[in-house]
């Protein structure tokens, strides 16, 4: 049997991991399951497991912090105990490189490879093109991404397979709208509403998160701000009007991006989620590794100009005859074929 361990430490590859658990399972490939511990906060960890129905991990190095150089002995040992055909890795987080520079021998499969934003000031763009140099198996969401690996020469072997969070999406999105009850709670009307999330390391610097603070105390609308703990240290001392309340689990939280008017956004995932569901979305930041999004005019780079953030806000539509990107919602199966495909 095919035994893959599979490397996950935050909030993105919990979600990313839960439908290709499943294909795993389908597959008769065994899975052991390692969370690193970069993401310890129950709401941003422990709550994804119970709401995903995703197996508990073999294996919690329980490190409570985003250091890939801490992670790696733990990781490690766990490769030389358990011997596994493949090292999977999600994204382009600490946890991700961790993984990848832990697995020693074994082979790396490398979920979201190819992916650039080329802006190496980002620490996550730094750590794509590493273990993209690592990897063995270079499972890319979109043509894009296999023709970037292609002309940066990357070793790995390259499958277009499509992105598994269109699969959580897919999967997920009908059981929020039947389970969850946020929209009541808060007081929120469908369509009428922004929701934001600002969590990367540029943007809770003190000068850039209180640009991007009083952007959205300047913004007329309801604004939902389910806060990242390190967000919540940051913006103490900030002097700021808008809604914050504390991180949602994923149900919640897809119950709330599917249904606002607008997403203003750093992260990566909810610029893709954002696209699913049909909401514009206004990114804070000023490049993204998910460029088709906006040449699709779905998705609008900001930085952290007060001035440019309400603008797009006011101006945002999603735009009609999208095109569908990254894929079809059936990437996990294709994962699995692919780990079959290329076994060591």
């Amino acid at each position: 049997m095919l035994r893959v361990l599979t490397v996950v430490g935050n909030r993105p590859q919990f979600i990313k991991s839960a439908p290709l658990s499943a294909a795993l399972r389908e597959a008769g490939i065994e899975e052991i399951g390692l969370h690193t511990g970069q993401h310890y906060d129950p709401e941003l960890s422990q709550v994804f497991y119970e709401e995903l129905g995703l197996p508990e991990p073999r294996y919690r190095l329980d490190l409570r912090q985003a250091d890939p150089a801490v992670m790696v002995p733990g990781i490690r040992q766990v490769v030389a105990d358990e011997l596994p055909d493949w090292v999977l890795v999600f994204g382009d987080t600490n946890s991700t490189l961790a993984g990848a520079q832990a697995a020693g021998a074994t082979p790396v499969a490398h979920v979201e490879s190819g992916l650039r934003s080329f802006d190496l000031s980002m620490p996550e763009e730094r750590n794509r093109i590493a273990v993209d140099r690592i990897a063995a198996l270079l499972l890319c969401p979109d043509e894009r991404s296999a023709a970037q690996l292609e002309a940066e020469g990357a070793p790995g072997r390259r499958e277009i397979v499509g992105d598994v969070m269109a699969d959580a999406s897919r999967l997920f999105a009908p059981i929020a709208h039947r389970r969850s009850r946020i929209l009541d709670e808060l007081g929120l009307e469908p369509g009428r509403y922004l929701l934001a999330t600002v969590h990367r390391e540029a943007n809770v610097q003190r000068e850039r998160l209180e640009r991007i603070a009083r952007a959205f105390d300047g913004l007329n609308e309801p604004l939902v701000f389910p806060v990242h703990p390190r967000t919540r240290a940051a913006l103490e001392g900030i002097p700021h009007r808008f809604r914050t309340i504390r991180p949602v689990g994923y149900l919640d939280f897809t119950a709330l991006a599917s249904q606002a008017r607008v997403i203003l956004t750093d992260s990566g995932g909810v610029q893709k989620e954002a696209y699913w569901y049909g909401v514009p979305c206004v990114t804070l930041r000023p490049s993204t590794e998910w460029v088709d999004t906006v040449e699709a005019g779905a998705n609008t780079l900001v930085d952290d100009d007060p001035a440019a953030i309400a603008a797009a806000v006011a101006a945002a539509r999603f735009p009609a005859g999208a095109p569908e990107l990254y894929g079809d919602g059936h990437a996990s199966g294709r994962i699995a074929g692919a780990l079959y495909a290329s076994r060591p």
